[in-house]
């Protein structure tokens, strides 16, 4: 088990109570998703986290494959999918790069407040390309931190450099935008979620010009 393992193993022990009232920015992302989800998707949730926007976009699609590399994160998720009977989420612990997740399997891939907190987003983001089908959909909602340079954005990278948490990049919109499109995407939607603190929205579809990724 690797350090950010650790730590998301201990964060969901804190998560695991019921969630009184969703926040505004988890709100917006659920609603946001939702106008791009039909009916007969297959979507795959990375990172997804205790499923709470999981459970909330199961109902607009076939099926969810949720994955995130916490399996105590897994474990709430799984119980709250439970409580809410909902059955077509198949959740586990696993990464983005799992060899069961064949070529061109999801018509969706959703991935929440997760980019930022990667070692290497580039590499990852073409996994995603990879891993839809073509004209397939790439949606995120990313904590984009290195928009203005706050005291939580110097914390944070402060906190990470140090192994108090995970690694964290503080992205700026215009990286983010530039990552995704270098990635083999069009953008066809954006969305300031939040300003403070900043997130923002990107729905993306995987173009028809096929890439080498070395």
């Amino acid at each position: 088990m690797n350090n950010s393992e650790r730590f998301w193993d201990r964060m969901s022990k804190n998560w695991d109570k019921p969630i009184k009232k969703l926040n505004d920015i988890t709100l917006k992302t659920i609603d946001r998703t939702k106008k791009h989800l039909k009916i007969d998707d297959n979507v795959l949730d990375y990172g997804c986290g205790i499923g709470t926007i999981t459970i909330e976009i199961a109902n607009n699609v076939k099926e969810i494959v949720a994955i995130d590399i916490s399996s105590g994160m897994i474990d709430v998720a799984i119980r709250k999918a439970g409580d809410r009977k909902i059955e077509n989420i198949k959740f586990a612990q696993s990464t983005i790069f799992d060899e069961r997740y064949k070529k061109e399997s999801f018509n969706v891939i959703v991935a929440f407040n997760i980019l930022h907190l990667l070692k290497d987003t580039k590499k990852v983001i073409h996994r995603i390309n990879d891993l839809l089908m073509p004209g397939g959909l790439f949606i995120s909602a990313t904590a984009s931190l290195g928009e203005k340079n706050t005291f939580l954005s110097f914390s944070l990278s402060l906190l990470s450099k140090i192994g108090i948490i995970p690694y964290v990049t503080n992205y700026n919109i215009s990286d983010l935008k530039d990552l995704i499109v270098e990635g083999n995407f069009q953008i066809i939607e954006t969305e300031h979620l939040s300003h403070k603190p900043p997130n923002y929205f990107i729905a993306a579809k995987k173009s028809s010009n096929n890439i080498e990724i070395n």
